[in-house]
Formats: structure tokens, sequence, C-alpha cells
């Protein structure tokens, strides 16, 4: 299995702007909301744009109110995480430690299963590293995934795809990744916005 991954002079570029916003974030996205693909391609390889794309773009001035900035997207295809899973969050967990951003925000996935299991195991895992921490967005559809990482991580509720609200989840998704970073109590955000 090969993956377009970035030289490591690109990630250590991103590294290196942590100094330039107070909140350095990464997204990670599957290849529909990177932009790179549709349902069908699914196996798109694992790679890294370094700016903000899709769901991203929209979130940028809900971004501003709390500091943040996007400084990069990581994305995978679904069949490329599905042919396996461990070497894929391996790898996007070490290129999240490499850039070492403020948090790593998984989504919105909408009502995608793949790409909803595959945020919540890759925020989870992160989180569970200890070196970055993470959050996962994803729609009450994705039940399977809700339930199997709830307990590990949050995990914002977002619509589903071409539902409504999705403005205030993307709000709700700045204000726990600010939380996090500010090392926040989250109980109170983890009711209003979380599973």
């Amino acid at each position: 299995m090969s993956y377009a991954i970035a030289h490591p002079e690109v990630l250590q570029d991103i590294a290196s702007k942590r100094k330039e916003t107070t909140m350095k974030i990464v997204m990670i996205y599957d290849q529909i909301q990177s932009g790179l693909g549709a349902k069908d391609d699914r196996n798109l390889p694992l790679g890294i744009l370094k700016e903000p794309v899709g769901p991203a773009i929209m979130m940028e001035n809900l971004l501003k109110q709390v500091g943040g900035k996007v400084v990069a997207t990581l994305y995978c295809g679904w069949g490329t995480y599905a042919d396996n899973p461990d070497e894929v969050a391996r790898k996007l967990e070490a290129m999240c430690v490499k850039i070492n951003p403020d948090v790593v925000m998984c989504g919105p996935t909408f009502n995608y299963a793949e790409y909803a299991e595959m945020a919540c195991r890759i925020a989870s895992d992160l989180e569970a590293g200890g070196k970055v921490h993470a959050l996962a967005a994803v729609s009450q559809e994705n039940t399977e995934a809700i339930e199997r990482y709830r307990d590990k991580v949050l995990i914002v509720k977002t619509p589903k795809k071409g539902g409504t609200g999705l403005n205030e989840a993307l709000k709700n998704m700045c204000l726990v990744a600010k939380a996090l970073t500010d090392g926040t109590d989250t109980s109170e955000l983890k009711q209003k916005a979380c599973f």
C-alpha cells in the first residue's frame, strides 16, 4: 500500500508556524470533505494540504473568534483507511505529533459511517497518546462509532449531510477545541454540544 505523504520539510514548515497563532489546528478529512474525491473515490491515498479546505473554510471566522487557525489538512479515503486502519491511524497520529498542533479536529463526518469510524478512532488514539488534543464531529446516525468512542474522546454533534444546524455545530467544534487547548473544564460543553 502506498501513500502520498508530504515530504518531511512540509511537516516541519507547518510545525514552525506554531508561534504565529494562539491555537494551531489540524483538520482530518475523508476524500469528500477534503474536496479531493466523491463517495466512489474510496482509495484516495493519505496526504496533506498546507491550508484549510472544505468545512474549515466555513469555520475561519468562527476560529478567529477563539484565536484559532487551521494550519494543515490531513486526508485519507475511506477505502485506504479500511484496508489497514491500524497503519493509517498510526501514520496520521505521527503526522499530527510532528506538526504539533494544539488540537486536531476530525470531521465533521455528517452521516458517512465509514468516515465517522475513522474520525472517532483517530481522535481517540490522539487523545490516548497524550501528545495532541483531538475531537471528532459526527451526526447522530453514526450510532456504532458514537457508542464505541464516546467515553474515549469528545464527539461534537453535527447534522447529517443536508441537515440543519451546521453553523451551530461548527461553532461548537471551535468552542470544544478552545476548551481542550486551554485545559478548561469541558463538562458543560460536553452536555450541550457532544454525545
